[in-house]
């Protein structure tokens, strides 16, 4: 028997991909009113949508959930499940914008909508630069996607009161995922001349870019849209973090190791894109010889690394020992934040999801 995805009790994704496609009819045709030559906006971001992990969401609404247990109120749970489908909006443009800062070329198996809106440019043959315009585009989708966040948060349709109660840690979740993106964007402008350091730098954007902003602050969210107390926010945080950091790890692990066909990406993308993550950190750290050193800091970042350089890059990272800590961090991590949810003051239905998130959020996809 196939287990049940814990995103899907209750027809979780089915209902947050329906508030999104509500959402998102009312506001294309907006935009649309205002002009047609708008209308790839929002055929762009329903299609960057599709196939989405809804992580996000389904923290905030088991965050909600953990406190209520549920509403026979059908119209509190549908507000439960817009707020939370909100975050994917949130993660959208963290997404557009971060494909752009790191010039990939796909996201799920998609262009990134920056090359998707180069390549629209370059089939129509207007004037300038194609890769400008994409860029141009993706970052003001990017933007629009950020707007819209807040807009679908605030009219859930939650008690006001309800709202205002979140509204803090919504916010200062937008404000966190930014400060952790220009500290990512700062790491790789660093590079590993201080290994040691650069290992320190990684921790502090798995801290913020990842561990918070997907994890503990869409907890804290739905605590608090559910009227939740100061137990249970450091319930959450006692789960979030750890298990936030050991996610990230895991991504970071797959970055450089992933089957193409689970990550959606081509084999290595982060060692082309010179991503300065703990793994690559505590690799330069420890590696052994002078030739290893300069191939690490040759070759990652070059975009034009073939197969056979990925794969010489693998085999440092492995001989060095850093994917064996990294996978051990992500055990012990993993346990400590099922740990916690076990004492958490919530209910036991909200347990058992959160520690079957925990496991589906860590698991080997190779």
């Amino acid at each position: 028997m196939v287990p049940v995805n814990p995103l899907d009790r209750h027809d979780l994704r089915t209902r947050v991909d329906a508030a999104l496609a509500a959402f998102l009819d009312r506001q294309g045709a907006a935009l649309i009113a205002m002009s047609p030559e708008l209308t790839p906006l929002p055929t762009a971001l329903r299609d960057f949508l599709e196939g989405g992990k809804l992580m996000r969401p389904g923290f905030c609404y088991w965050g909600w959930r953990g406190v209520t247990g549920g509403s026979a109120d059908p119209a509190a749970e549908d507000g439960a499940v817009r707020a939370a489908a909100s975050l994917e909006l949130l993660q959208a443009s963290a997404l557009i914008h971060d494909d752009y800062m790191d010039d990939s070329d796909t996201r799920r198996g998609m262009p990134a909508i920056h090359r998707r809106f180069a390549a629209a440019h370059r089939e129509a043959a207007w004037e300038g630069s194609a890769a400008r315009f994409g860029a141009a585009a993706a970052i003001l989708l990017g933007d629009v996607c950020l707007t819209w966040c807040d807009e679908m948060f605030a009219g859930s349709g939650l008690p006001a009161a309800r709202i205002a109660a979140a509204r803090p840690y919504y916010d200062v979740m937008r404000t966190e995922v930014m400060a952790g993106q220009y500290l990512d964007v700062l790491a790789q402008a660093h590079g590993l001349d201080e290994p040691e350091r650069a290992a320190q730098r990684a921790q502090t954007v798995i801290r913020y870019k990842s561990a918070k902003y997907t994890i503990e602050r869409p907890l804290h969210v739905g605590a608090m849209l559910a009227g939740g107390s100061p137990e249970v926010i450091a319930a959450y945080s006692a789960y979030g973090l750890p298990l936030g950091e050991a996610f990230q790890l895991r991504d970071d692990v797959l970055g450089v190791f992933g089957d193409p066909a689970a990550t959606g990406k081509p084999a290595g993308d982060d060692l082309r894109e010179g991503k300065q993550t703990l793994l690559v950190a505590l690799a330069a750290a420890r590696a052994a010889s002078p030739a290893e050193i300069k191939t690490l800091r040759s070759q990652l970042g070059n975009p034009h690394l073939d197969a056979d350089g990925v794969a010489e890059l693998q085999d440092i990272i492995r001989a060095t020992g850093a994917l064996d800590d990294v996978e051990t961090r992500i055990t012990a991590l993993t346990h400590e934040a099922i740990a916690a949810v076990a004492a958490a003051p919530i209910v036991d239905e909200a347990k058992d999801v959160l520690r079957e998130l925990a496991v589906m959020a860590t698991a080997r996809k190779k």
